[in-house]
This record gives C-alpha cells, structure tokens and sequence, in this order.
C-alpha cells in the first residue's frame, strides 16, 4: 500500500493524484490523462486502486508527473470530495481565499 495514503479503507472509493514535473501544478488522473480538476478524476474502488496505481506509473503520461498515489473519497460528501482536509486543500485550492482555487477549464493535460 502507498505508504502516503495509509488511511485508506478497504471499502470505498478512490481517486489517483500526482504533481505536473512541468509547473509543479496538482493533478488527478482523468479517463483520459491527467487533469487540474478533481471533478474529472476517474474514481477506482478501494480494493482496485494499489492496481491502478501501478498502471498508472507505468502509463507513457507517467513521465510528465510526479509523487503519484490514491486519495480516499469521503462517501458522505456530494461529488468528489477527499477524505482528509489535506487532501481537500491540494483538491479545492487554499483555505484562505477563494480567488486562488484552480480555476475550470476545458482542457485536460
């Protein structure tokens, strides 16, 4: 198991998140590549995702990211929601202002 996402259930869901080598921006493994938005991700059960893990290091897209492992979705929130506040902070930007939260776009890297 990664050793960052220890608190994982074995129940539940996941998603996969990984830092871009290029600006060093948080990212979240989308259906297809890598996207700024969490709202994109692919969501894997928990009992799948060490799998999907290791896939998605071994994907070519693998070399333009960096640190990659799962989150844990908390199964009581409306879309997708990480289980720890950290993890919502790296989601949903600083906890400080809002103007500084990613910003939608319709391109996914």
């Amino acid at each position: 198991m990664d050793v960052r996402n220890n608190r994982r259930d074995s129940t539940g869901a996941s998603v996969i998140t990984a830092n871009r080598l290029l600006d060093g921006r948080i990212v979240w493994l989308a259906a297809q590549g890598w996207s700024e938005l969490i709202t994109h991700a692919r969501v894997f059960d928990n009992a799948e995702i060490e799998d999907a893990i290791k896939q998605a290091r071994a994907m070519p897209e693998a070399r333009t990211v960096v640190g990659i492992y799962g989150v844990q979705l908390d199964p009581d929130a409306t879309g997708l929601t990480p289980l720890t506040v950290r993890e919502r902070i790296r989601a949903f930007g600083p906890s400080v202002h809002p103007d500084f939260a990613p910003v939608e776009t319709s391109d996914v890297h």
